[in-house]
């Protein structure tokens, strides 16, 4: 069963044999992936590989592939080349062996998460979640366990990927959940048509909003934004459409058109 390629994978691979690239092959058998993001807000993923080439042979700290609101680059090859280590965790902590039987930098791939007030965070997210939801296609890793924050890996020092997602307005417990549900879109485990319930209201914007063209979804086209303040009129709603935070309530608008109910309150 192919998988939707809804992205392109660009290779932009840092020097061999240097101490971010060592060039050593990872193990065959491809175990788990662990979510990053930068920690670095609006850094962008070819800043970031620049970055790293630039300074490839004054420290070893590498990952696999970073992803912003444009691009998905490969540093470190893992999909468009033969799998090789990046080192991404520390040998150090002992939970990637409880949990999965290898240390991260010899059994995983290591994904970046661009994020920032200039990147757009649903572009970069629906890039982050479809990555993680290909890897696990690619090496026939179950995304329901085969995916860790760095965070829960090493909780004294990191705080990654929750730092990223925060400022997305996302969590980590949903990340997992949405990348399960990437991985069954985009294999065609497509999930039942969420049920219309006719109503009309209005609503006042509470952030800056994306309407949705057509579904209530993060990951149809942006038909247009709108800014906190701002009223809405709706025609209808959904409640089991795709869940962000824990919820999956959507609005829809007369053009057809959806908006997430977390972005809104009822106009008093």
């Amino acid at each position: 069963m192919p998988f939707q390629q809804k992205f392109v994978i660009t290779p932009r691979y840092l020097t061999t044999g240097s101490k971010r690239r060592s060039g050593k092959k990872i193990n065959p058998d491809i175990k788990f992936i662990v979510a990053h993001d930068t920690g670095n807000p609006n850094s962008s993923a070819s800043g970031n590989v620049r970055y790293y080439e630039n300074s490839r042979n004054e420290m070893s700290a590498s990952a696999h592939l970073f992803v912003d609101d444009k691009e998905i680059i490969e540093c470190i090859p893992a999909l468009t080349g033969p799998p090789e280590k990046a080192w991404h965790v520390l040998y150090g902590v002992p939970t990637d062996n409880q949990l999965f039987g290898f240390n991260a930098n010899d059994a995983a791939i290591g994904v970046e998460y661009c994020y920032g007030d200039k990147i757009n965070a649903d572009e970069s997210y629906a890039r982050y979640v479809w990555l993680m939801a290909l890897i696990c296609f690619k090496f026939s890793l179950d995304p329901k366990n085969s995916v860790v924050g760095h965070s829960f890996l090493d909780p004294q020092r990191k705080t990654d990927p929750g730092t990223g997602l925060s400022h997305s307005r996302r969590t980590y417990d949903q990340l997992l959940k949405d990348i399960v549900m990437e991985y069954d879109f985009c294999t065609g485990k497509i999930p039942p048509p969420p049920k219309l319930i006719n109503q009309n209201g209005t609503v006042r914007v509470t952030v800056k909003l994306n309407i949705r063209k057509g579904e209530p979804s993060t990951k149809v086209p942006v038909a247009e934004i709108v800014m906190p303040g701002s009223l809405l009129n709706y025609v209808g709603y959904v409640e089991n459409s795709q869940s962000i935070n824990g919820n999956a309530k959507w609005f829809k608008d007369a053009n057809g058109n959806f908006f997430w109910s977390g972005g809104v309150v009822a106009d008093s």
